[in-house]
């Protein structure tokens, strides 16, 4: 038993390391991207279109990964498109977290009429199609990185929400609680100072998953040309694009899809290794 412990606590560890090591690689190439790109990610030339990646008949050792249909840099264009997907994460995510596990915390806490109308709208906002809602805020609020990450935070709050309260009434029911009820403690502070730093890894787990969604989610819009509303490259933008030439340079869609599926499968797996490392079985 105590193997079979040690197995998966080193699993965890390898799996939370690894997610956060591509994670920290490609959060310092985006905040470091006008240094480290090798070509400004709007340069054309058309008579460098379409160059292959280096080990292929025919490449150019300046365009390790290729060029596009315009000639512009993939591996530069890829680098500063980890700028606006890692960005609309880190905003999208944290408001998400922040809005829907205060909103959480005090629906499972308090209980009584805040629950019934938090809970209430919280089931009738689900009732939408994330998808096809996000969509529809974007027609009205117009492109923009603002928009997408309103789209995010408007959608997404729910799922913290219904995720905390339900650790918060498991908490409210504790003895620690009622003890800080019998010492006269004030309800809120009692929900700040007590109820909030043991959901916290909860709330953490949930904002890594959600930064992984965002970033989904900011792929699916640019990929149907409703994201930055200017030339700037991300990673959806560059998948469509690739998309139409996959035939001729299937290298244009194949290494922002990679590098888009790698950054998403991170974020989950760093939350599942946060998870066990929570979780007082494992420790």
């Amino acid at each position: 038993m105590a193997d079979a412990r040690g197995l998966v606590k080193r699993r965890a560890g390898a799996r939370l390391w690894l997610s956060a090591g591509w994670l920290t690689l490609l959060a310092l190439a985006a905040v470091f991207a006008p240094l480290i790109a090798p070509h400004d990610p709007l340069a054309q030339d058309l008579f460098g279109a379409r160059l292959p990646p280096f080990w292929e008949h025919g490449a150019d050792a300046a365009f390790p990964l290729g060029t596009d249909s315009l000639g512009r840099d993939v591996l530069s264009r890829i680098i500063h498109g980890a700028r606006v997907a890692l960005g609309v994460a880190l905003i999208a995510g944290t408001l998400t977290c922040l809005i829907g596990a205060l909103l959480g915390l005090i629906a499972g806490y308090f209980r009584g009429w805040p629950d019934m109308v938090i809970s209430r709208f919280v089931d009738i906002w689900m009732a939408f199609p994330p998808v096809l809602f996000a969509i529809l805020l974007i027609a009205v609020l117009g492109t923009g990185l603002s928009s997408i990450i309103i789209a995010i935070v408007v959608i997404d709050w729910t799922r913290f929400a219904r995720v905390i309260r339900a650790e918060a009434m498991s908490q409210g029911a504790m003895d620690y609680v009622a003890s800080a009820q019998v010492a006269g403690r004030k309800r809120f502070s009692i929900m700040l100072a007590e109820i909030l730093p043991n959901v916290l890894p909860t709330i953490v787990v949930l904002l890594t998953l959600e930064m992984g969604i965002a970033v989904i989610v900011e792929a699916i819009l640019s990929f149907v040309n409703l994201s930055i509303s200017t030339d700037q490259p991300t990673w959806g933008s560059m998948i469509a694009e690739g998309r139409l030439s996959i035939h001729q340079a299937w290298w244009v869609l194949v290494f922002p899809l990679i590098t888009l599926f790698l950054t998403v499968l991170s974020f989950s797996q760093l939350g599942e290794g946060l998870k066990d490392h929570f979780d007082p079985v494992l420790r």
